[in-house]
């Protein structure tokens, strides 16, 4: 039972509030001594675990964050937050943190399992990923001063909390600009609808690299869902019109399909994340510095949660991923 017991349980069974609770372990002075008792004896009682307790007696911290599982998609990006997950358990254990990790879909579905595991769970913080425009998801937690950290800019909002991501734009620039020291001079990019922050930020870096060459990206590009069929169809399109010579795209799924466009008119191609299926068919591509951006992570919220928020140091980190070239491009 220890393992489920949290300050709510321990105030359901004291008959106080879980504010009182939390002052008999970080501020017992503030609570009589008649009442402490009855909450220390509960904790006995319920086998409320004595480290944990100990540590927020000097803390005031559970020591516990809750970050979202995303969803498969089509097996091949989803790799991407996996190893997100794992750098964020290695980096957070030896910070003294332990990660819960929850489902939802959609931010409204979201915000509803923030509610009940807040209500079950003594949780400090959350990292949460996918950020988008109008992500209400942030919203909420901001009003109900909920300390969190993104993995992804707030795209189109202000910069109020503190965030890790990763500069997308100058990793299509580097592909870019790879493409053109190779000689291709009509590059194209197949990318994800417009509006995407993460999208619209791979396209561009880009069209900036097309342009600071002098050169025309013109009816080089095509906006589509991201996918394996779509990457196919968008290069097949491309290729029997503008004729590019080679395709830089915003996902390794999408690069997988112009792969297998037409192979009687190869094309190089760059894909992005590289994931473990860019390692296995050779496929140049853009790879994130994913075990950097986790302890990033780690290392903001720690600072949020110490109250270290004016101190000068940087709230908001940028990492530069890189092209790992392979056959492809």
């Amino acid at each position: 039972m220890s393992g489920k017991v949290t300050i709510a349980t321990v105030a359901h069974h004291a008959q106080v509030s879980r504010q009182t609770v939390s002052n008999v372990l970080n501020s017992p002075h503030l609570v009589r001594e008649e009442t402490r008792g009855r909450v220390l004896a509960a904790i006995e009682t319920l086998g409320y675990r004595a480290n944990q307790a100990a540590r927020q007696m000097r803390t005031g911290r559970s020591r516990l964050i809750a970050v979202r599982i995303e969803p498969a998609n089509d097996g091949i990006n989803g790799s991407i937050l996996d190893r997100f997950l794992h750098g964020l358990t290695e980096a957070a254990a030896p910070a003294g943190y332990r990660i819960m990790l929850y489902t939802a879909t959609g931010d409204d579905n979201e915000i509803a399992t923030y509610d009940d595991l807040l209500a079950s769970y003594d949780l400090d913080a959350f990292v949460l990923t996918s950020t988008h425009h109008g992500d209400a998801r942030t919203t909420w937690l901001a009003e109900h001063d909920i300390p969190f950290v993104t993995f992804g800019r707030p795209w189109g909002a202000p910069d109020r909390h503190p965030w890790v991501d990763v500069d997308g734009a100058a990793g299509t620039a580097e592909a870019t600009e790879r493409l053109i020291a190779a000689g291709h001079r009509r590059i194209g990019f197949i990318g994800w609808p417009t509006g995407s922050g993460v999208g619209d930020n791979r396209r561009e870096g880009w069209y900036a690299a097309m342009r600071a060459a002098d050169l025309d990206p013109s009816g080089l590009e095509r906006r589509v869902d991201d996918g394996v069929a779509e990457g196919r169809r968008s290069a097949q399109d491309l290729l029997a019109g503008a004729g590019p010579t080679a395709l830089v795209c915003a996902s390794d799924s999408l690069a997988l399909g112009a792969l297998r466009a037409d192979a009687r008119a190869p094309v190089a191609v760059i894909g992005f994340d590289d994931t473990p299926v860019a390692q296995a068919i050779s496929l140049t591509s853009v790879g994130q510095p994913l075990a950097e951006s986790a302890a990033s992570c780690v290392e903001l919220l720690a600072r949020l949660l110490d109250g270290d928020t004016h101190s000068g140091r940087p709230q908001h980190v940028l990492l530069r991923p890189h092209v790992v070239v392979r056959d492809s491009g």
